[in-house]
């Protein structure tokens, strides 16, 4: 973490109740730039409401001792705050699967929308701007394909594309191979892989083991609710930890900086 700037995400003693149950429980950590990191956790561990807090669907229960801060500050404009983080969930890929092109799909970013209606003014710095996030997916070929008639993966990262418009400093990727078979999966990793290494911070925040990429070296386990761990990825991704996790025995085996459990 880079002392000299402030974390992008801080949570200090959040605790967040759904149905009137906690689905968060005093969680504590931060993230700094160029600190690629995995949320790790079972489905029921509190994953989707720690995104549903950083994008402000849901708050703190104790807000007189509770913090959750974006680059050291609680308040954001929504444009202001878009220009420096990106969020990915699914339903925001299966809102977005829609007759409109990869292009349209791209630009609909600048206005948080989804595709581009009348009201709307794209500029040439804005069209350029999508296209070149098309490349850096290898999607420019496909501009003009709607994503309806997309592969799966391709869809993904067009939606990928849709939050690189803004060329923000970090992306949050809820779960980004859900449902994906074999090839897309391979796709939406390798093009993670790029976004690391091009100097935009990864947040992963998945239940699947395999999508943990080799850029990744840190890793939080959430489990009902709680920080069961917080440390390097090496000490983390092992069978006794990922076996109390998930609360079955699994075998771990890594190849090439990739993991797989089962």
């Amino acid at each position: 973490m880079d002392a000299a700037s402030p974390p992008i995400i801080e949570f200090e003693n959040v605790t967040i109740h759904r149905d009137g149950t906690p689905a968060l429980r005093d969680v504590s950590f931060r993230i700094g730039r160029g600190e690629h990191t995995v949320i790790l956790g079972p489905n029921g561990s509190g994953k989707s409401t720690l995104i549903k807090a950083l994008t402000r669907e849901l708050y703190p229960r104790y807000p007189e001792r509770s913090r959750v801060r974006l680059w050291g500050r609680e308040t954001w404009h929504l444009f202001e705050l878009r220009s420096l983080l990106g969020i990915v969930t699914n339903d925001l890929v299966n809102e977005c699967t829609r007759p409109y092109s990869a292009l349209e799909t791209a630009l609909s970013g600048f206005f948080s929308s989804i595709g581009i209606w009348p009201n709307h003014r794209v500029t040439p710095e804005m069209e350029q701007r999508a296209l070149e996030a098309l490349r850096f997916f290898d999607l420019e070929p496909l501009a003009s394909r709607p994503l309806t008639g997309m592969s799966s993966g391709e869809v993904r990262r067009a939606v990928f594309a849709r939050a690189l418009v803004h060329d923000p400093q970090a992306l949050v990727l809820d779960e980004p191979s859900n449902s994906l078979d074999v090839r897309a999966q391979h796709e939406v990793h390798d093009a993670m892989s790029r976004l690391a290494r091009s100097g935009v911070t990864v947040i992963l925040v998945t239940h699947h083991l395999s999508d943990v990429i080799p850029e990744i070296q840190r890793a939080i386990l959430l489990k009902e609710g709680r920080i069961v761990f917080d440390g390097e990825k090496k000490s983390a991704l092992n069978p006794e930890r990922l076996s109390a996790l998930f609360g079955v025995p699994v075998r771990v085996q890594q190849a090439g900086g990739l993991y797989h459990m089962w």
